[in-house]
């Protein structure tokens, strides 16, 4: 059975979202909660705690946070991982600490010198889009984004079962002289990998199915991130507002409804559940701050798959 070591502390709704979500799943995965031991009366049987007495705050420095709080939920639960008693560690606090977690206690694959936070994005295909780095990096080198893109094409292969899924680097540009220094130079180092790479792409094709994995900085990525997520949520706001204005609309949106709950789905973030940190020594999954129940189980799954997928041998073996 799957073991996953989850940060009961972490995120917005911690600890009552984390601990429902993390029962839900208890039945199929060896789930191991770390946190306080004022959390025992509420943990349901058959999932065990591991004691921690600190926890790491969402608006914490995370350099700060992890060299003072060494019995943090975040690290005991790293170490948990490290020293063979979990396959996985997921948590929805702090994606800075948990990075700093993942790096402390796993290490980073041979090859690879920064970590990446991979985000998958709805496209009008059946494939997603996959983006990365979405947060862990703010500057890079174009070293790193080939790195990124490596690491990117083989998860993908891996997970979406896509055999060399098509590679864009995001850029304001088409042509290969567009852009800053950075992308200059990744675009000359991805055209001389073995790589599907298909150029640069454009913010106007990342929904458009055109690549399956998309190459850049985290500064970059993390905007990209949360536009989604704020359009995504404004278009349904104002939906919602327009049926009102009439009773066709109303009959409209009756008929619609299903539809509707499909599309809404493809854009929820608590579908997707958790985003791995590619390029750490172990699986990791970084959740959404605000995760309730269903997102967590949803990176229960999520984790589940990259331990079965065997990913982190996939991406040592992808340098």
């Amino acid at each position: 059975m799957i073991r996953i070591a989850i940060d009961a502390m972490g995120g917005d709704r911690a600890p009552e979202e984390i601990i429902r979500g993390a029962a839900a799943a208890r039945e199929k995965y060896q789930i191991t909660l770390v946190g306080p031991e004022f959390l025992r009366e509420s943990i349901p049987k058959g999932m065990t705690l591991v004691e921690a007495s600190e926890w790491i705050e969402m608006d914490e420095s995370p350099a700060i946070a992890l060299r003072r709080k060494k019995d943090s939920s975040l690290m005991v639960a790293a170490k948990l991982v490290r020293d063979g008693k979990a396959d996985a560690l997921i948590s929805a606090g702090n994606s800075g600490a948990t990075m700093g977690a993942a790096l402390l206690s796993l290490g980073r694959i041979p090859g690879i010198s920064r970590p990446a936070i991979a985000i998958p994005l709805p496209t009008v295909t059946k494939d997603p889009c996959l983006i990365l780095d979405a947060g862990a990096n703010v500057d890079c080198t174009e070293e790193n984004l080939l790195q990124f893109a490596k690491m990117g094409a083989n998860y993908y292969q891996a997970v979406f079962k896509a055999e060399r899924p098509r590679v864009g680097l995001l850029n304001i540009g088409e042509e290969e002289s567009k852009g800053n220094q950075c992308t200059v130079a990744a675009h000359k180092l991805l055209l001389q990998s073995d790589l599907n790479f298909i150029g640069n792409i454009e913010g106007q094709d990342l929904t458009g199915g055109r690549a399956q994995v998309v190459v850049c900085d985290g500064f970059v990525g993390n905007i990209i991130l949360k536009f989604a997520e704020g359009m995504a949520a404004s278009i349904f706001t104002i939906l919602k507002d327009e049926v009102k204005k009439s009773s066709l609309s109303k009959l409209g949106m009756g008929l619609a409804k299903p539809a509707l709950k499909s599309l809404a789905a493809r854009f929820d973030y608590a579908e997707y559940g958790g985003a791995p940190l590619l390029g750490v020594g172990g699986v990791v999954m970084i959740s959404h701050g605000r995760s309730n129940a269903r997102a967590i189980l949803n990176s229960i799954e999520s984790a589940a798959a990259c331990v079965e997928k065997q990913v982190v041998q996939q991406l040592k073996e992808g340098q």
